[in-house]
């Protein structure tokens, strides 16, 4: 986690003095944290596209998302290399700050939302609004589907963009690790991609709370363990103090929950 970033010897991806093999005994965590974050995101975009190719025609649908995914992947292409000119320590800093705003936003909603502060995620909710809004534009002419490649690219750079987020924050912390990264954001693509090839409806059913808390925690983890080693602080363990950041992070989550809760109920209470 130390090791400055020396050269780039592909444009996809950093690599360093140790020809970029990837330790995956330490790298797990962050392939584990793309992938999870990754899905969330993919999730929510693919209930906005499976509603365009419903109302508009598959053809726009699939022609803006796949438009957005190009503009990601050049995106990824470009920024990846271009961290590797700057001090590792620096990167470590300014993105580890990121993540730790990033993760403890998410993990705030997942608490309130487990409280019942507000309400949960609702795909088919969203879904129905989408379908809905789609048709009230009237129905599809000849050629380009305007509407559709729109609304469809729209929703896939909106989400994507937070995939490229992520997958550059964790990636970025140690030489090697943008591998791993990257890897779990891909599968990710792929489960929802497969998953609504096969249902061809919202996947609901996917405890997305319950996901977002687990990332939340994640992010938050890992975005506190960076700005330590941007800072020069040397944590106990190196790599594997992060399982007792995330231990930590998830402890005062878990305590968070019920007290809400129990705040909620007694100014319900009051109200009575």
């Amino acid at each position: 986690m130390h090791h400055r970033i020396t050269s780039v010897r592909c444009p996809q991806i950093l690599i360093g003095r140790s020809n970029m093999i990837v330790n995956w005994a330490h790298a797990w965590p962050t392939a584990i944290a793309a992938f999870l974050a990754s899905l969330v995101e993919f999730v929510e975009a693919l209930t906005v596209v499976l509603a365009v190719g419903a109302v508009r025609g598959w053809s726009g649908a699939l022609i803006g998302s796949g438009a957005a995914l190009g503009v990601l992947l050049a995106i990824v292409v470009a920024i990846g290399p271009a961290l590797a000119r700057i001090p590792l320590d620096v990167v470590q800093l300014a993105v580890g700050a990121l993540l730790l705003l990033f993760g403890m936003r998410w993990l705030r909603k997942a608490i309130l939302r487990s409280a019942g502060v507000i309400p949960l995620h609702d795909e088919d909710a969203i879904y129905s609004r989408q379908t809905e809004s789609l048709r009230k534009l009237g129905q599809r002419g000849r050629g380009w589907d305007k509407v559709a490649i729109a609304t469809a690219f729209k929703i896939t750079m909106l989400e994507g963009t937070e995939v490229v987020f992520i997958v550059i924050a964790v990636g970025s912390g140690g030489v090697g690790l943008l591998v791993p990264a990257s890897v779990g954001a891909l599968a990710a693509l792929l489960v929802v991609v497969l998953l609504g090839f096969v249902v061809h409806k919202p996947l609901a059913s996917i405890p997305e709370n319950t996901l977002k808390f687990m990332v939340g925690v994640l992010l938050s983890a890992f975005g506190a363990f960076w700005v330590g080693e941007g800072m020069g602080l040397r944590w106990p363990g190196q790599d594997w103090s992060i399982l007792g950041l995330i231990a930590g992070f998830l402890i005062i989550a878990l305590i968070a929950t019920p007290f809400r809760r129990a705040r909620l109920s007694a100014r319900d209470a009051a109200k009575r």
